[in-house]
């Protein structure tokens, strides 16, 4: 009998109302999806008072989730129309006392041996690979543009008093604004995705010693959540974390490049991934001449359809050659300007034990 195969990832999710917020509503919202090839992971942080950030946060994971499974075409374009959809869901409930909510949107999908990120807002997303920590995200907020702008530094952002406030959410407006980009994973890496409730409170160096632990996903959650209530746990607290636990080979598909111009409207990322019809024309034209002459010149229709057929092979294999070459150059490093926080130590892996709840 064989035996069952190693599932590719294992994951932990937990979500926490934290220790100062006011009436008992998590604003927060966190999602783990397995799925045949990998799964969907994601955290929303809600904005736009508590009924409203509750609503906007779990509305938008749901609509990710339906428009992801439903969705047809690669799985970049599914993802990018599912963000949107989520992001249209948002806008179309604020309403009412809901008016003006909106929400962080920060999804992983690891599809084979490729994670895709899909960002919107101010959670993060950290990679743990060999010891080193690597900051995949870059906040969408006021603070984090003023250090990118060199006007800030990071220690005065950490500190500064709006360092909250965000300049990208879902149901800001109609077209989403995201970044999309992908990266390669194997087995041994650790994914983390969490809200500001954790990253805001929980220095990086503290995040990568709990990351280093060989504890399971679940176990490192509740750790990851209890650091950030023993700092005094001022918002919402989500996290999420998925191991990759197998090395399977690179999609066929190009993986979106991480751009450094930061989040980009949904449909110019779209039209850039879909890329120009000038291929498809070229093949309709080549197939539509190629037809005109057989019929118009019967006599030498073999000819001329045997030629056509040879230019429509040296066309598609082209156009392979060059995905091929697409996929190469984009994937041979996960992105491009990482932060790395720094390394672990093997000789102390673990922070000192906190009681799990």
């Amino acid at each position: 009998m064989q035996s069952p195969q190693m599932p590719l990832t294992s994951s932990g999710l937990l979500t926490d109302i934290g220790r100062q917020r006011i009436g008992g509503v998590n604003q927060d919202a966190g999602m783990a999806l397995d799925l045949p090839r990998g799964g969907l992971y994601a955290v929303a942080d809600g904005m736009g008072g508590h009924a409203a950030g509750e609503l906007a946060a779990n509305l938008a994971l749901d609509t990710l989730t339906q428009n992801y499974l439903e969705g047809r075409g690669q799985p970049p374009e599914r993802l990018a129309e599912a963000v949107q959809a989520a992001n249209l869901a948002v806008i179309r409930h604020a309403v009412g006392e809901s008016v003006g909510m909106g929400t962080t949107l920060l999804a992983i999908l690891i599809d084979g041996g490729a994670a895709l990120v899909a960002h919107v807002g101010d959670s993060r997303a950290y990679l743990l690979r060999d010891n080193e920590l690597l900051r995949l995200t870059d906040d969408h907020s006021w603070v984090a543009e003023q250090v990118r702008l060199g006007f800030l530094t990071e220690e005065e952002a950490h500190e500064h008093q709006w360092k909250s406030v965000v300049n990208n959410a879902l149901g800001g407006e109609e077209r989403v604004r995201l970044e999309l980009f992908g990266l390669p994973v194997k087995a041994g890496d650790r994914l983390l995705i969490c809200s500001d409730g954790l990253s805001g409170v929980v220095a990086e160096p503290e995040l990568l010693r709990f990351l280093s632990r060989r504890d399971a996903p679940e176990t490192v959650t509740r750790l990851l959540v209890d650091a950030a209530n023993d700092e005094g746990g001022p918002d919402n607290i989500t996290a999420v974390i998925v191991d990759v636990m197998r090395t399977l080979p690179l999609p066929r598909y190009a993986l979106p490049p991480r751009t450094p111009d930061g989040p980009e409207y949904v449909d110019v990322l779209l039209t850039a991934r879909r890329g120009s019809s000038l291929v498809t024309y070229l093949i309709l034209t080549l197939v539509y001449f190629t037809l005109l002459g057989m019929i118009l010149i019967p006599e030498h229709r073999t000819l001329i359809g045997l030629l056509g057929l040879l230019l429509l092979a040296v066309i598609v294999f082209l156009q392979g050659r060059v995905q091929r070459g697409l996929v190469a150059a984009r994937s041979t490093r996960p992105a491009v300007a990482l932060k790395r926080v720094g390394t672990s130590l093997r000789s102390d892996p673990d922070p000192p034990e906190r009681k799990l709840n």
